[in-house]
């Protein structure tokens, strides 16, 4: 019998295993041509479940820590306002004089922050105003404190109160909103609807926006030029409350939030409060410079219609009544061409101009009047309060 034939199973054995061997490895090497990073996971499989039993964290996590350190601080307003009954029978003389006069009574809240361990209160002018009886809660104190209205801006939408108690009170600190930048985070605490020392966090989105508010109930509008936009929540109750950076400061007092949108809330930066908060525990109010005149851009509707060569200049819409522009002989229909030889090219150049002017002092006015241009002095006056 020859060697082949002795030992010819075994070598069928050898390569059937030799070619089952080079089939699992093409197999293998194929899938790993195919699917490569199934390949990278399967090396990594211990360390991937690992992982994925941490938490991953997207924000600060000492936001808890800041929110005890401050919310003491923080506190519920609530203001009582007075109108007369819209009952007719009371505007008759003869009703008048049995039943007296009729008043109907309202409430409404809102939030501020103390900023001094004595009792001062930083808040919105538009919490406060009419209110004929403004109560504080601070938290911790037992019952409400009856609160003194210090100083108010309405064109700002700041207000200054001031409180009594025998202890020593907790306040904020007042940090620098010029230092903040879009995307850093910030937490606003107020109280919306009523609920008392509500928190919410989010960024800055924006600086500086421009922003014209109108008063649902008096019809006034507000005109805001340098707000801090936040996708912090901002609900009704919240105005006057602090926005807080993550260094537990104050950057900003929560003011307006846009119905139109969600996650777009406005505060008032707190440098803006800080330029005019000494002046306002000090004298009640804040003193700017004015001439006393409504002005309007000029569209080239109207550069037609009066003649005009260009759509530069400021258009005088309206003369407050004895004021320094009526005073010094502006009327209606002026056109503000240049002020102190510098050229007008709209009417926010007349407010830029007015605005950084000292009370008592004379602006030279070149108007055009009818076909021709005329000189005309104005001594800068101080602006009443509304």
């Amino acid at each position: 019998m020859s060697v082949f034939s002795r030992y010819k199973y075994f070598i069928a054995i050898l390569l059937g295993f030799t070619m089952g061997a080079a089939v699992v490895v093409g197999g293998i090497f194929a899938y790993n041509l195919i699917y490569p990073s199934n390949s990278a996971n399967a090396g990594t499989s211990t360390s991937s479940s690992n992982n994925s039993s941490q938490t991953a964290f997207i924000g600060p996590t000492n936001i808890p820590d800041i929110i005890e350190n401050v919310e003491d601080a923080v506190v519920y307003i609530e203001t009582t306002t007075r109108s007369n009954s819209v009952d007719p029978f009371f505007y008759d003389p003869f009703f008048r004089q049995f039943f007296g006069d009729s008043y109907q009574e309202s409430t409404s809240v809102g939030s501020g922050f103390i900023i001094s361990s004595d009792g001062y209160i930083l808040t919105n002018h538009h919490v406060i105003e009419g209110a004929t009886k403004v109560s504080v809660t601070v938290k911790g104190f037992s019952g409400p404190f009856e609160a003194k209205v210090i100083g108010t801006d309405s064109e700002l939408d700041l207000a200054v109160l001031k409180i009594n108690s025998e202890k020593e009170l907790p306040y904020l600190k007042l940090g620098d909103s010029d230092q903040m930048r879009v995307g850093d985070w910030v937490i606003a605490i107020g109280n919306p609807y009523r609920l008392d020392h509500t928190v919410t966090v989010g960024v800055i989105s924006a600086k500086g926006r421009p922003l014209s508010i109108t008063d649902k109930i008096t019809g006034k509008t507000r005109v805001f030029k340098d707000l801090i936009q936040t996708d912090a929540a901002i609900n009704p109750g919240n105005s006057g409350g602090p926005l807080i950076s993550l260094k537990g400061e104050v950057i900003g007092i929560n003011t307006a939030v846009n119905a139109e949108a969600q996650g777009i809330g406005f505060a008032i930066p707190i440098n803006t409060a800080k330029e005019v908060l000494d002046e306002l525990i000090r004298t009640g109010g804040v003193s700017r410079p004015y001439i006393g005149v409504y002005l309007q851009d000029i569209t080239k509707e109207l550069a037609s219609y009066l003649d005009l060569n260009s759509t530069e200049g400021a258009l005088i819409r309206y003369v407050v009544p004895d004021s320094p522009a009526e005073k010094a002989g502006l009327r209606q229909g002026d056109v503000i061409l240049k002020i102190n030889n510098k050229p007008i090219k709209s009417s926010s150049d007349v407010s830029d101009i007015v605005s950084n002017t000292e009370i008592g002092q004379k602006l030279e006015l070149l108007i055009y009047r009818n076909g021709r241009t005329k000189s005309v002095t104005v001594t800068v006056g101080k602006k009443p309060n509304e």
